[in-house]
């Protein structure tokens, strides 16, 4: 197989950068959609979209966006990641060749939040580690973090430790303060982002955001990308409603295995 420059920094540093990877008129879209969604309190529903905070310093997250209307659907195979996604995390080359989206939501952040930094290569759970076997990518998770405002510095940037998704020891500050703690820790940089710029990161990768200190909004869609064989990490169930509107493409990506039932 023919590798690229960004798959030989995917490769050695775990994530790439994709420049203006969104249009702008879709990140209007998006940015809309969100100002119209209404206040949920923790754990409520509007349609098959909940609030389901991961902490109390994260921020809100919208989980299972993609059933928020038209311009998240759009996301779903978005033609400037799908490609490498299928080949990071996409099982190429054997029976099982497929995506799935396991996990998808907007998260938005105010200031003082922030997101301690986790994972790593060393914890080698299957379902986000990082591998590269008999010349392929066998990745469990790929994510895209797609902007939808700019991030610079004092906007609760999302923070990495390059080739950290090929560590075989945790850092030591996860064991002195079980990574709860938002100062990122040594190694750490942060990613600064231009609105509908995607980062692309293999969950192995530790990662997490540094504390927001200017006022207003950091927004960003996540979508966790892996082999077709995987199930949603939290156990939502895509509608019917949106299932029969998506094109045979998108619906393959949240259904890669449609359900058996007797006829």
């Amino acid at each position: 197989m023919k590798y690229d420059l960004d798959d030989y920094f995917f490769d050695l540093n775990g994530y790439i950068i994709l420049k203006g990877a969104v249009q702008a008129d879709l990140i209007s879209q998006l940015n809309r959609s969100l100002d119209s969604f209404p206040t949920l309190p923790f754990k409520g529903w509007h349609g098959n979209v909940q609030r389901m905070d991961n902490n109390g310093d994260a921020g809100i997250e919208l989980q299972n966006i993609v059933e928020a209307g038209a311009p998240f659907e759009q996301l779903i195979d978005h033609p400037s990641w799908l490609d490498r996604v299928k080949r990071y995390c996409g099982e190429e080359g054997t029976y099982v060749e497929g995506l799935f989206i396991d996990e998808c939501f907007a998260s938005i952040r105010r200031t003082g939040g922030f997101f301690a930094v986790h994972s790593g290569g060393h914890e080698a759970a299957l379902r986000n580690q990082y591998k590269f076997l008999n010349n392929r990518f066998r990745c469990g998770q790929v994510n895209i973090l797609l902007a939808l405002t700019d991030i610079g510095p004092g906007d609760g940037a999302t923070v990495i430790i390059p080739a950290s998704h090929k560590s075989n020891i945790a850092h030591p500050r996860f064991l002195e303060e079980a990574g709860n703690t938002k100062e990122p820790p040594e190694g750490a940089i942060e990613v600064h982002l231009k609105k509908g710029d995607a980062l692309l990161f293999v969950d192995a990768l530790c990662h997490g955001a540094c504390a927001r200190t200017n006022p207003g909004e950091r927004r960003v869609v996540i979508q966790r990308y892996g082999p077709s064989w995987g199930n949603t990490r939290y156990g939502f169930q895509y509608s019917k409603e949106l299932l029969d509107r998506l094109t045979p493409e998108r619906r393959r990506i949240l259904q890669p295995i449609e359900p058996r039932t007797p006829r």
